[in-house]
């Protein structure tokens, strides 16, 4: 990789921007005045980074790709926001990925190693992980929060201000409007519970003792018949040393009143212990 930095003679690169080494600005691209691009960072053709916008070293942005955009919030006011997106990403044709509110966080952050396919979009003050992927048309209300190691799936929509937590999969054309626990499965209009990722967890080295507490945690969760906040309180003491119990624990927990994804009425985890 060279180390000298490329502008194409049809880019527009703003007096005030700030360009690291090695990095490859391609033809009609824009680079706004108030914008960062680390090291080895390569922008292809008619991709704009606009705003308060710092990009870490090693990402990649695809054609068309729009980052740093003012946000979808009537009640932004119009104040200097940001928006940061890490290192080694790989954002793909038309994704989308705007500054902060001033009447909000301020700021939307994006992790390292995140994988944006097409189409994708990250809102206004969203706060997403590393190695999160979003896959086609996947798109992030905003103030949502993504966990380390989210997939979600094509043309889902996540509402505004949900969370998901790490190592979650959503499956493709859901709509989800609640909280998704940490290692969840969740998929559906409005999306429900389906058990855990199996698949991602076995991948990320999970021992089958592990995976079979955390089984056991989420039918007691889930089937007790009791609020699911009470439920957690006496999870957490019966499986006080399983740590991927308790991470869901607190996450249920920690934020106050909140709307979950939980199982249909009637259902369990659906998932296979033997998926590969």
């Amino acid at each position: 990789m060279s180390s000298e930095t490329f502008i194409h003679p049809t880019a527009f690169v703003e007096s005030g921007a700030k360009l690291g080494t090695g990095v490859h600005v391609g033809p009609f691209c824009h680079v706004g005045a108030d914008v960062e691009l680390g090291d080895n960072v390569h922008l292809a053709g008619h991709v704009s980074v606009t705003g308060a916008t710092s990009v870490g070293a090693g990402t990649r942005a695809q054609a068309f790709a729009a980052l740093g955009g003012p946000p979808q919030d009537a009640k932004h006011k119009g104040g200097r926001t940001t928006l940061t997106i890490g290192a080694n990403c790989d954002i793909r044709e038309s994704v989308t990925m705007h500054v902060g509110t001033d009447s909000g966080r301020g700021a939307t952050v994006v992790g390292d190693n995140g994988f944006f396919l097409a189409y994708s979009h990250v809102a206004h003050d969203c706060i997403v992980g590393n190695n999160v992927t979003l896959t086609h048309g996947a798109t992030l209300g905003g103030h949502c929060e993504i966990g380390d190691h989210v997939i979600i799936g094509g043309l889902t929509a996540v509402h505004q201000f949900v969370r998901i937590g790490r190592r979650a999969f959503v499956g493709g054309c859901s709509a989800v409007v609640g909280d998704v626990i940490p290692y969840g499965m969740a998929v559906g209009n409005r999306a429900k519970l389906r058990g855990f990722n199996v698949v991602g967890l076995k991948r990320s080295g999970m021992a089958r003792s592990d995976l079979a507490s955390l089984r056991a945690a989420y039918r007691d969760l889930f089937s007790s018949g009791v609020p699911l906040v009470e439920s957690a309180e006496t999870v957490r003491a019966r499986y006080a040393d399983a740590p991927a119990v308790l991470e869901i624990v607190d996450f249920i927990t920690s934020r106050g009143k909140r709307h979950f994804a939980v199982p249909p009425l009637g259902g369990g985890a659906d998932d296979d212990d033997e998926q590969d």
